[in-house]
């Protein structure tokens, strides 16, 4: 969520600095990302004026000007604009300055044998536009500010807030919600909530004049009085809501007014300006006014060209096989599970999501039909990610746009469209209602000091959630507070806990440590975890090396180590070779070794400790230590030895590991015994298991089989070991 500092003031009245605000934004669960001051880039850039102008000698396409920057001193510079013109007034960029358009630094060098001391800055190079056949033509009137910088006479030193928001909070998708948590915090004045006739924002920053210096655009001035909203005619478009049962709460509302005779120029200076800062490219008066209001009150609107409507407007499900062109140029497909907007004939596009190329406005446009409507969180994050679309109306609607600003929002908006484009508005036009309950918390005071520690007057209390919108009522211990229509994330006396503690700060709630219980206190571990802990100390003191690997894999595998059933099967799997819970640690250590046999790596030593499964019951899923060793990875280290060459790994290797773990966890070795029926994935006569009893099955180890080598690609001498830890006797009590 990106705004700027005057926006921010618009709504707050606070003499704050940039720091204090940070630090309690961050403070109140509003993390602050970044600030950025664009200005800081512009400072070198100042206004001036070309005095005098010659052909260059050496170049037909360049002019050597005479550039007065109200320093008292003339710049000599080279200039290949065609508009370079002795009273011309423009931008002046110094020697040193960065040029952001393109990306450069200017130095004193020459220019076909004319040294250039600046520079005359066309609206590229100041990322104002993509125009560049000509510098910047700001006009006589800027004649008598020489020197005057650039960003300062322009309001461009506006600082930029990029705050994190969490999905829950919905309100501060809006600069309005974000103010509103800032006076709670103490650092300033919620303004009243603005009349329709007087849109928030409206004054225009110092310098509202355009940049080109032709005459303003309509609505470049100040937007003042009241304008009536409603009109005297009847909306000529027919509005209905056409959903099943079912899902008539995927668009319970939408409102829509007619304007007839728009002008759609380009909106104010003031509000490309804002938008611009924000990262979001004007487009026009129209469109900009939807994505200004977004912001600023966090209210999705869309504004259709009511001349390529075919019939009237419908909000039902999508049908499978209808598609629509969206406003990106794209094509995309819809399905019933998808809210759409409909005419008679075609989709017009996905509800909460985004709108379609047929029918949005361009500088033709004269007459627009307005919508506000309200769509189901769920539905539209559902619908957002099977088409892939991530915009602004999907990031508000999906956290909870405010149900009761639909029709203010309308008004809002027809306000601005009849102020900057002109036009007659209809009646409002509306189907459906809002879906608003009246929530009320029965909330203890005293629950702020039982669940934090924080201590606080109930007047504070009350104060907090007065401000934050919450209406609190009721005497004694026990209130009644009405939830605003904007927070919907507040459910319980737990959430209002929550809203007076980060208000009022959480460095005021105290640190208290844990009484201290007499005696020794009590092992934490339990005994698995102890086991758990001495296996892998065992195990890498032995050169094994840990190996952590997917507990799902190709079902192929899992059938080849004795599981694969159609239970431990993912539903929704990340990939084919992902499909299958694993009933062994083998496989994925038998994987890791071939990818490092395929890196060149010739001996290596693995294990690792983890659950394998075995039925969907939680009795099923059993934690085991397993390892492998390839190659000539025995205990003393690969490679020669004292004694001669080392001989590859054989079984004894791995039983050497198995006894050694098994006596770690207070196993005596000599009570256990070693049979041959091993698994078929062991090598028959070159493996074995160790028991206790005929039941009581601790381990298996052993040569692995070269069929189950064969699956995995790798050649040469591997030994395997699988240890049970759940199957361990546990330990007597001393």
């Amino acid at each position: 969520m990106k705004f700027t500092l005057s926006w921010l003031k618009d709504h707050l009245d606070t003499d704050a600095s940039l720091d204090e605000l940070s630090t309690v934004l961050s403070s109140i669960g509003l993390e602050v990302e970044g600030i950025s001051d664009p200005g800081e880039k512009l400072a070198p850039f100042v206004v001036a004026k070309i005095v005098a102008a010659k052909q260059h000698p050496d170049a037909d396409r360049l002019r050597v000007i005479q550039v007065d920057n109200g320093s008292g001193n003339l710049s000599e510079v080279v200039c290949g604009a065609p508009n370079a013109k002795e009273g011309l007034v423009g931008i002046f960029a110094p020697l040193g300055s960065y040029i952001p358009g393109t990306d450069m630094t200017l130095e004193k060098k020459p220019v076909r044998g004319v040294i250039s001391n600046g520079m005359m800055v066309s609206e590229r190079e100041l990322e104002i536009s993509d125009e560049h056949d000509g510098i910047i033509d700001l006009g006589a009137d800027y004649g008598d500010k020489l020197g005057q910088k650039y960003a300062d006479l322009f309001g461009l030193n506006d600082p930029v807030f990029d705050v994190g928001l969490t999905p829950n909070r919905p309100d501060c998708t809006g600069v309005r919600g974000i103010a509103r948590d800032l006076a709670a915090a103490g650092l300033g004045t919620l303004k009243p909530e603005p009349k329709p006739g007087n849109v928030e924002g409206n004054n225009p920053v110092e310098g509202d004049t355009p940049v080109e210096g032709d005459t303003p655009v309509e609505g470049d001035t100040p937007v003042e009085g009241d304008t009536p909203v409603e009109g005297n005619e009847p909306c000529p478009v027919a509005i209905k809501l056409k959903l099943p049962k079912d899902a008539a709460d995927a668009c319970p509302i939408f409102a829509g007014r007619y304007v007839k005779g728009v002008n759609n120029g380009p909106s104010p200076a003031w509000m490309q300006a804002r938008l611009r800062a924000i990262d979001l490219r004007p487009i026009s008066a129209l469109v900009d006014i939807t994505n200004y209001i977004s912001i600023d009150r966090g209210r999705p609107l869309h504004v259709y060209d009511a001349d390529k409507l075919q019939g009237g407007i419908t909000v039902r499900l999508g049908k499978a096989g209808e598609t629509f062109t969206g406003l990106d140029g794209k094509d995309y497909g819809v399905d019933d599970t998808m809210t759409v907007i409909a005419d008679d004939k075609n989709v017009l596009g996905l509800g909460g999501i985004m709108g379609g190329e047929d029918t949005g406005c361009t500088a033709d446009t004269k007459n627009v039909l307005i919508e506000s409507a309200y769509f189901d969180p769920i539905r539209t994050a559902i619908t957002g990610r099977k088409t892939g679309l991530v915009t602004d109306a999907r990031y508000r609607f999906e956290r909870g746009a405010d149900p009761a600003f639909v029709e203010p929002g309308l008004d809002l908006a027809t306000n601005l469209v009849l102020q900057l484009t002109g036009g007659t508005p209809s009646k409002r036009k509306v189907a459906g209602k809002p879906p608003l309950k009246k929530h009320k918390i029965e909330f203890k005071p005293q629950r702020v000091e039982d669940l934090t520690g924080l201590k606080l007057k109930p007047a504070e209390i009350a104060a907090i959630l007065n401000d934050l919108g919450f209406k609190t009522s009721g005497k004694g211990k026990v209130w009644k507070v009405d939830v605003p229509s904007w927070r919907p994330d507040a459910h319980g006396p737990a959430d209002l806990v929550e809203e007076v503690v980060r208000i009022a700060g959480l460095d005021r709630v105290p640190s208290t440590p844990l009484p201290r219980l007499h005696g020794v206190a009590a092992p934490v571990l339990t005994a698995k975890q102890k086991r758990i802990r001495r296996a892998r100390r065992v195990l890498a003191g032995r050169g094994l090396v840990e190996a952590i690997t997917w507990s799902f894999i190709p079902r192929a595998q899992a059938q080849h180590f004795g599981g694969g059933d159609e239970k431990l099967t993912l539903a929704n799997p990340i990939s084919i070779e992902m499909s299958t819970m694993r009933p062994s640690l083998l496989p994925g250590l038998l994987s890791a070794a071939q990818r490092n046999l395929n890196h060149g790596a010739s001996d290596l030593a693995f294990f690792e400790m983890g659950q394998t499964f075995h039925g969907e019951k939680p009795e099923d899923q059993l934690m085991a230590a397993s390892g492998i060793r390839v190659g000539t990875a025995r205990l003393h280290g690969a490679g020669r030895h004292w004694e001669g060459a080392t001989k590859p790994v054989d079984l004894m290797d791995a039983k050497a590991d198995v006894m050694s773990v098994l006596a770690a966890l207070g196993q005596d070795a000599g009570r256990a015994q070693v049979s041959r029926d091993a698994p078929d994935w062991y090598h028959p006569g070159r493996s074995g298991v160790v028991r206790l009893g005929p039941k009581i099955v601790l381990a298996h180890f052993g040569e692995v089989h070269p069929r189950t080598l064969a699956e995995f690609d790798i050649s040469g001498s591997v030994v395997a070991f699988e240890i049970f830890l759940d199957a361990l006797p546990k330990a007597r009590k001393k």
